[in-house]
């Protein structure tokens, strides 16, 4: 069906007045988070014609400026990756005041999309706020800072406790007093603009009395260069005055009181991994926690025993235990109650005051200290999924040992090591920063980064990476990447960011905890009130029922199942060097039905070897290599540098009267006997192609080899064939994807012969040959039609390909920022034996989704029948509802574990 263009809007591009722009408004609506906008960014990038898109995800809405003739392919784009539009409103883009027809149009109050970028390149400050962990706090934030004029759009990080504002204001005051108001804990992390050079502000943690700023100012005060501290203990800050060229003896001298400082750096970009604050349970909080929990016992014991339960010990007991274990979900209750927000809190609240008006004393302490309890332990263990990735980042030391300019070497902080200093690793030690090996050799242990289970050999131009472990001998490199810019950092900073974006689950949770709670709300305000007034019941039996029923309405086992496993998932995948760029494709590698996979760099190694020497004469093979080596040793063909590679560090012959036959081949003498080599051409010109010579030629050939004859003037000696060789994980890569039902295609740019070979041998039926870009991208279109495709490409000649495949993997990345950055997955390691690993966590992951999901709402199912038939008391109702909760987090948490697919890889 056609889409009515009259809800576009063209307009006249300022640089090229010829030229015909037009600004859509879409509406999208099933478009709410980050990562759909890099997905829609990667799809409508590829489309000729696209200018500009801005993005507001709070409205759902994209605006695109174009040059098409229609909208038609705009939103045949997006609905080919599942994005739901429809045309919105839109005004015309305004011109240039030197061509405004009518200046009267500049007071126009009707909104134009020459204002819209003004919002998008505001500032944007990036909060941490200690207790903010849940969609309960997200949707208290959203809507209080909803209400802050000047606030313009909203990032949650919430694995990572971190909330991005892009707004307009003047400085971020507003949005720390509006996050005060509703108890958020949140300091600035990150701010917006320019840091002003000689300053440095500092956020820690640690430093909240005067006790921790003397410990500082007595540190800071004998460092050179520093000239003025000023603190700020209500919002732990530090900011320095100093004269340094940077901050790193500020930030050392910091670290050595035992401070974790984070530096407001805006001149950098964000780390790789930011730092973790307020994780971990005090001892003060266990040791209340577990006094609650023996007076809330203690009180319903003494009832049990025949106490009444409105006696005063069993009162004062309980109150109690409501005042040590529960003050801060009444405090938060309170909030919710008063910004009209309903969330669990509220409804554990009103349950708890409810129980004790009705004289349910000891219930209501036993089910608020069962609820903190299980907060607590369910706080332990998302820590434990938030933290994984931060250990890989523990990998890689803060020291290296350095060479000086005297020829000394000397341990200094990693961050102060500059790119081009020569770094020694001893036998046992981590590797710190990225380099290339100038001298030594050594096996180096690359499981965090690659996920390779042997050690790889490095020599002297070799890659090492940051993090991995240097098993034996010393080995000297070159530094090419400072802290912070590794692939350690990079593969760090890209699960972080992974782990921030809501999973296609995570969203239908969201939807439904959104719809489910106020429905149970509604249903336990009617079981209330409906029995007593209208059919006689008993009011304080059908309260408490309906009590029972707004605990089973706290939808907390459901909303925090979906985060915790696909972030246990990210971490898991990237342990094993898959680096996956969100929860979408985690959860979309399990539907994959087809793999499109490139030939050249996927399933051969890239690069031509020799694969066949057949001797034709009296010289054995031996000489036969000999004589051709020394004669290409002096050519610079992929051919003849695959014959010299072949014959290694062995002494060449001496070559004299060396001669490059254009087109045909070399020739030389070697020992005053002259030689040949080259291709049919030249053998045939020298009249020494036997039937012998013919018969191996076209044997070799029908292999999709390339064959050269040595000859000399009357004899052909032999017959070398080079070729792409199949890499030795290929065969068993493509085998495991067809046990998974999934389909392995080629497509390759090379001829159809040499296609058909190298798919015969790896197994592949469906192979494509002779492919250009666009066939490429026809051939993934075609694959797409019968249901989700994956595609293995270089991310350069297969853009158009990778960028319309639901998926694009890009292999062999650790030593690419490019592949890390563009690649929906990156599989570390040259090994495609990864690709069905990936998809096999994947469809563990969605097994443990559905799992989480189904006994979530299981089980709330079958309480809500217990409450209404008075067969649940609300302690068994909370207890069940934690219970419940505390499950689908440690079942998310196995993923963490070595998969069993894993295992059987490396075992193979």
């Amino acid at each position: 069906m056609k889409i009515d263009q009259g809800s576009t809007s063209p307009a006249y591009s300022p640089g090229s007045p010829a030229q015909r722009v037009t600004k859509t408004l879409l509406h999208i609506s099933n478009m709410d988070c980050r990562s759909e906008e890099a997905a829609i960014r990667a799809r409508l990038g590829q489309l000729d014609g696209i200018q500009t898109l801005d993005f507001d995800l709070p409205k759902r809405q994209l605006s695109v400026a174009h040059t098409l003739p229609s909208v038609d392919s705009i939103v045949g784009e997006l609905k080919a990756i599942g994005m739901q539009a429809s045309l919105g409103t839109a005004e015309p883009q305004q011109p240039s005041r030197q061509t405004l027809p009518d200046s009267s149009c500049a007071s126009c109050e009707a909104p134009s999309f020459a204002s819209a970028p003004a919002a998008a390149t505001g500032n944007t400050t990036q909060f941490v706020i200690t207790n903010m962990d849940c969609p309960t706090e997200e949707a208290l934030i959203r809507k209080r800072l909803g209400k802050v004029e000047g606030v313009d759009r909203l990032d949650f990080d919430l694995m990572n406790r971190r909330l991005a504002v892009q707004h307009r204001l003047a400085d971020p005051a507003p949005v720390l007093a509006a996050l005060g108001e509703i108890g958020m804990h949140a300091n600035v992390e990150r701010e917006a603009g320019p840091s002003p050079k000689g300053q440095a502000v500092y956020l820690i943690e640690k430093m909240d009395c005067p006790t921790e700023e003397a410990l500082l100012r007595k540190a800071l005060q004998g460092v050179s260069g520093v000239s003025a501290l000023q603190f700020n203990l209500m919002s732990r800050t530090l900011t320095v005055s100093h004269t340094l060229p940077d901050e790193a003896p500020i930030t050392a001298a910091i670290e050595r009181t035992g401070m974790a400082p984070v530096l407001r750096d805006r001149n950098q970009p964000a780390p790789a991994v930011t730092r973790e604050f307020g994780t971990g349970i005090s001892r003060d909080q266990w040791v209340r926690m577990g006094a609650a929990g023996v007076l809330a016992l203690g009180a319903e014991a003494m009832a049990f025993s025949g106490m009444s339960e409105t006696g005063l010990p069993v009162i004062a007991a309980s109150l109690t235990a409501i005042a040590l274990g529960g003050t801060e979900t009444l405090k938060k209750g309170w909030i919710a109650l008063r910004t009209l927000s309903l969330n669990m809190n509220l409804l554990m609240t009103i349950a708890v005051i409810g129980a004790a008006l009705i004289g349910q004393w000891p219930e209501a302490a036993v089910v608020i200290w069962l609820f903190g309890l299980a907060e607590m332990i369910e706080a332990l263990s998302l820590d434990r999924a938030r933290n994984a990735i931060r250990k890989l980042m523990d990998l890689a030391p803060e020291t290296a040992l350095v060479k000086q300019a005297d020829g000394r070497w000397e341990e200094v902080k990693a961050e102060s090591v500059a790119l081009g200093a020569f770094v020694r690793v001893r036998p046992g030690e981590r590797i710190a920063l990225d380099g290339v090996v100038v001298s030594g050799a050594s096996a180096v242990n690359q499981a965090p980064i690659t996920g390779e289970s042997m050690p790889v050999e490095k020599k002297p131009g070799d890659t090492v990476f940051a993090g991995t472990i240097n098993e034996r001998g010393t080995l000297e490199f070159e530094v090419r990447s400072r802290k912070g810019e590794t692939t350690l950092d990079r593969i760090a900073r890209s699960v972080q960011e992974a782990q921030g974006q809501r999973a296609p689950t995570q969203r239908f949770v969201d939807r439904f905890a959104g719809v489910y709670t106020p429905v149970v709300f509604g249903l336990a305000v009617a079981i209330a009130t409906i029995p007593p007034l209208f059919f006689g019941g008993v009011w304080m039996d059908w309260i408490y029922k309906a009590l029972v029923m707004l605990v089973i309405a706290c939808p907390c086992a459901l909303v925090i199942s979906t985060p915790v496993t696909v972030v246990s998932g990210l971490a898991a995948a990237a342990r094993r060097g898959i680096l996956v760029k969100g929860g979408l494709y985690l959860e979309q590698g399990r539907l994959l039905r087809a793999v499109a996979l490139d030939k050249t760099g996927t399933l051969t190694h890239g690069r031509p070897a020799l694969t066949d020497t057949v001797p034709l004469g009296t010289v054995d093979e031996a000489g036969v290599l000999r004589i051709a080596a020394s004669l290409d040793a002096l050519s610079e063909h992929p051919v003849a540098t695959a014959i010299v590679r072949a014959y290694g560090d062995r002494p060449h012959a001496t070559v004299e009267s060396f001669e490059a036959l254009a087109g045909r081949g070399v020739k030389g003498d070697i020992d005053g006997q002259t030689y040949y080599i080259g291709n049919q051409r030249l053998a045939t010109e020298l009249g020494v192609v036997s039937d012998k010579v013919r018969e191996v030629l076209e044997q070799l050939e029908a292999q999709a080899k390339t064959a050269v004859v040595l000859a000399t003037e009357k004899h052909a000696l032999a017959v070398l064939a080079v070729a792409d060789t199949i890499r030795d994980s290929s065969k068993q890569a493509v085998a495991t994807l067809k046990q998974m039902g999934v389909e392995p295609v080629m497509l390759t740019g090379d001829n159809r012969k040499t296609a058909e070979a190298v798919a015969a041998q790896v197994g592949i039926t469906d192979a494509r040959g002779e492919m250009l870009p666009h066939d490429k991208l026809a051939a993934i279109e075609e694959l797409a039609s019968r249901g989700p495709v994956g595609m293995v490409g270089d991310g350069v000649n297969d853009a158009p390909a990778l960028a319309k495949s639901n998926i694009g993997f890009a292999m062999g990345a650790a030593g690419t920022d490019t592949a890390i950055e563009t690649a929906d997955v990156a599989l570390m390691q040259d090994d495609l034996r990864k690709l069905p690993e990936f998809i096999a966590l994947s469809r563990r992951v969605g097994g443990v989704l559905k799992a989480n999901i189904a006994f979530a709402i299981g089980t709330k199912a079958i309480f809500m029948v217990l409450a209404f038939t008075g067969h649940a008391s609300l302690w068994l109702a909370i207890l069940a509802d934690m219970g419940a909760s505390l499950l689908v987090v440690f079942n998310g948490l196995r993923l963490l574990g070595r998969s069993p697919a894993a295992e059987r890889a490396h075992a193979d």
